[in-house]
């Protein structure tokens, strides 16, 4: 007996991109941005929190392994600035070794609300290690109690033993909030380039990139939808 659902195609089909009820599409005048991309940056980030996008600060994290074969996850957004796009994790997790192997990295984000995205790639380096420390006590009782129970990317043996670990973990993090996780590392993306995507429409898509330039400004440049 065939199912009643809807197929994978049948579904996709069905499905609309930008659906004017709960996306707004503003114009964009490259002309009238920034010199550099990271106050852009922030002026859309500020911009699609307000118009309601849910977690904006999580985005796609993209790396390679030693022998170059990709891989990609999201992530939380720590901090955007002149200095770079800073991400955190433990340096034994398998985005950590990859890192560690080619120390570059490419990140996107995805605002629907507002048909945005950000693209952005370049090296990445650790951060200090008090730096690391400082971000990670920055956060919530449940960060650093995740932070503490470790063995990022590992194999599991079964969720009990998670449990276990974690119940262990919240316990630490709750009785000494200043606890270390040794491994916990803030990295650092400085970028060679962001490109900012605005939809339209129809389809007549803004698409501004910043390139470094050997002198360490910015170019910018139109790039065809």
């Amino acid at each position: 007996m065939e199912s009643a659902e809807p197929g994978l195609h049948e579904l996709l089909r069905s499905l609309r991109v930008w659906d004017p009820e709960v996306t707004e599409l503003p114009a964009f005048d490259p002309a009238a941005a920034p010199d550099e991309p990271s106050a852009l940056f922030t002026r859309w980030f500020a911009e699609v929190a307000a118009a309601g996008q849910t977690e904006p600060h999580t985005m796609s994290l993209a790396t390679a392994d030693a022998d170059g074969l990709p891989d990609v996850r999201i992530v939380m957004l720590h901090g955007a600035d002149a200095d770079g796009w800073s991400f955190a994790t433990h340096a034994h997790s398998r985005k950590g070794l990859h890192l560690a192997a080619r120390p570059y990295a490419a990140l996107a984000f995805y605002w629907p609300v507002l048909g945005r995205q950000v693209r952005v790639r370049g090296p990445v380096e650790p951060a200090p290690a008090h730096e690391s420390r400082a971000d990670l006590h920055a956060r919530s009782t449940g960060a650093l109690a995740a932070a503490l129970t470790g063995r990022q990317s590992e194999v599991l043996g079964s969720l009990e033993e998670l449990t276990r670990a974690s119940e262990a973990a919240w316990e630490h993090a709750q009785r000494d909030p200043d606890a270390e996780a040794g491994s916990w590392t803030l990295y650092r993306l400085r970028p060679d380039e962001v490109e900012f995507f605005q939809g339209d429409a129809r389809r007549r898509h803004v698409r501004l990139r910043y390139r470094r330039a050997d002198g360490g400004g910015w170019t910018r440049e139109l790039l065809w939808p």
